[in-house]
């Protein structure tokens, strides 16, 4: 798959998980009036530091598309990648540990039994929190794509020649650079 495409792709993953994370807290916002509960509000929470991160990773992940965009800039491209890759495994652990845990949904099942008017709720935001794992499935498999692109691009010899008005400037990978000195090319 070409490099832009595969760059793209983890674009597209991150904006459908935004839009899951997004309908999951309109429904942990639409909770039974005039009665509080404190799981509720740490879902919400949860779910606010989640999309504050996502917001990072989607943005590092427009970093590296673009980077890998017209003139192809890899370093740049692996930089912004390494960026959202973290990113994103922190949304991984904070969605494990914060929303589908088994205490989690435990608590959410309680306090839909426990109180009868939470149970459409809970039901709801189970649903919703069941319904943000496809996106994230398929944003760690386009991450994975996008590092097996870049790698096997980074693998090959990148030498780019730019013109400027005294003369030629040539860049090469530090890489490649380090390997001609040691040849005693310089």
């Amino acid at each position: 798959m070409a490099l832009e495409t595969t760059f793209r792709d983890l674009s597209v993953c991150l904006h459908q998980l935004h839009d899951g994370l997004n309908e999951l807290q309109v429904t942990l916002g639409d909770k039974p009036p005039k009665d509080e509960a404190a799981l509720a509000d740490g879902l919400e929470s949860a779910v606010l530091d989640l999309m504050g991160t996502l917001h990072e990773a989607r943005k590092a992940s427009l970093n590296a598309r673009r980077a890998v965009g017209h003139p192809v800039d890899l370093d740049r491209a692996r930089r912004a990648l390494t960026f959202c890759q973290e990113r994103f495994h922190r949304i991984e652990q904070q969605f494990a540990s914060d929303l589908v845990s088994y205490e989690k949904l435990k608590e959410l099942a309680r306090l839909g039994n426990e109180r009868r008017a939470w149970l459409p709720w809970a039901s709801m935001v189970k649903q919703g929190i069941e319904q943000c794992r496809q996106p994230i499935e398929l944003t760690s498999t386009a991450l994975a794509a996008c590092w097996q692109e870049l790698a096997e691009r980074l693998g090959t010899t990148n030498i780019t020649m730019q013109a400027t008005n005294v003369g030629q400037q040539i860049k090469m990978p530090a890489s490649v650079t380090a390997d001609l000195e040691a040849e005693g090319v310089t």
